[in-house]
Order: C-alpha cells, then structure tokens, then sequence
C-alpha cells in the first residue's frame, strides 16, 4: 500500500473508501459519475470525506476524496466543490444521525427496483434478506433531487438507530454505519438481498417466507458475527492491491 501523501489526513478511511469505490464500480452498483460515499472525520460528524464531484468510482483514488463541511454552504462555492445534491443529502445525514460515520447512496439495480415497487417492503425469503428484518426504513415521499432540504428530510427517517438502510421509494438506496467496512458491507448484503427478492418474484411462483421469530434471530446472529465485515473489504484490497490497483494513491 502506499504511504500517505504528504499533508494529507484520515489516510486509512481515504484507502477504506477508495477501494469501496473501486469495488462497487466492479460489481456494478455504480450509476455512471453520480452516486456518492461519506465518512465523517470529526466527533459530531459534520466535516466528512466524499468523492469528487462526478469522477468515476473506477478511478477514484484515496487522495482524490474531498473534505467537506456540513455547516458551510460556501463549500458548494469552492474550487473542488462537492456535487450539491451529495452535500444536500451527506450534509443532512451527517448533521443529524450521530451512529452514521459512514454513509453510502447508490442506485444499484435491485435496490432500485425494489425501490420502485408500491410495496417496497423485503420479505426475509432467505438469509440475505432475513439479515434486514425489522431493520430498514422505506421513504414514501420522494420529492426530488436531494438538495440541502430534502437531505434534512431523509434524515429525520433514521430515527431508529436499528435501522441502517433507508429503501429510497423512487429513487434508490441509502446505507449508514460506523465504519467503511461495516457500511459497505451492508451495502453489498443489501443489493444482493434485493436481487434474491426480485429474482423470486420473477418467477410467479409463491414465496416461501420465514417466520418472523426466526427472521429475527438470524438477523441478531448475523449482526453478531465476528469481523465479516472487516474481512470482506480487506479481502477486497487485497485483490486490489495485488493488481497493481493505484486505489490507495
């Protein structure tokens, strides 16, 4: 990995959200140069790290990230000025949800869609689905591009700190946690949750759901076992690093 650049701070969360960037590109939960990460760098979380405005998320490396200021309109006025719907929504979120250090807004394909229906709730059909029980909220009045009043809106809804993922009727999803990895992750766990439960319904055929009682219980042990998801994004880096990636420059 290589070493910080000079004057440069918070190099370990920088690497963290590159190769997070990298690896959603690859997968392909990317939306061209829109779509937009954040990690907050001081205690109540209103200066945060985030992606240049529209740079692909396939060539975003860790010096890239911008620190931004969720008390400052002015930033929207600077040289490297975030995209203003990513400060709207990040700023919101930041200001206003101490447990989100992290947070991931994507429109991934299966997320969306889920997101689209008129009944965007997920049914713990399987495990992948179970480890969402009772623990996302589902925003029922999109009302646009999310500049700085929409972004304050959104975050009044994660007012359950249990709840990490905001399904985004019309619109898309929005992933919190305390780390990278741990918000990555359930970004990851998300989508393919989705996908799971969108594949399902495509065959017309009945879904076999589990019982609440155990949805919960597989919910609780997953929530509870050991480093899944530091090993998952450092696994992540390591194929990256072995590539020759310039992820971490």
């Amino acid at each position: 990995m290589n070493s910080p650049t000079k004057n440069m701070t918070h190099w370990a969360a920088r690497v963290d959200l590159a190769a997070a960037f990298r690896w959603t590109a690859r997968l392909n939960l990317h939306e061209g140069v829109a779509n937009h990460f954040s990690y907050a760098i001081n205690d109540d979380g209103t200066r945060f790290l985030m992606n240049p405005n529209q740079m692909h998320f396939a060539r975003i490396k860790a010096s890239d990230l911008i620190e931004v200021d969720a008390n400052d309109p002015d930033t929207l006025r600077g040289p490297n000025a975030p995209d203003p719907t990513a400060w709207g929504l990040h700023g919101g979120i930041h200001r206003h949800v101490p447990h989100a250090r992290c947070a991931i807004h994507v429109h991934s394909i299966h997320a969306t869609v889920l997101a689209s229906l008129k009944d965007s709730r997920l049914p713990p059909i399987d495990q992948n689905c179970a480890t969402f029980f009772n623990r996302y909220v589902i925003d029922e009045n999109y009302g646009g591009l999310a500049f700085a009043e929409e972004g304050e809106r959104c975050a009044a809804l994660f007012d359950d700190p249990k709840k990490r993922v905001m399904i985004m009727g019309n619109h898309g999803v929005l992933v919190i946690g305390e780390t990278v990895a741990e918000t990555f992750n359930r970004m990851y766990y998300f989508e393919r949750a989705a996908e799971n439960y969108i594949r399902a319904l495509q065959t017309g055929r009945d879904l076999r759901v589990l019982p609440d009682e155990v949805a919960e219980k597989t919910a609780q042990e997953l929530e509870q076992y050991p480093e899944q998801d530091v090993r998952h994004l450092a696994e992540l880096k390591a194929i990256l690093d072995e590539e020759g990636s310039n992820y971490a420059a």
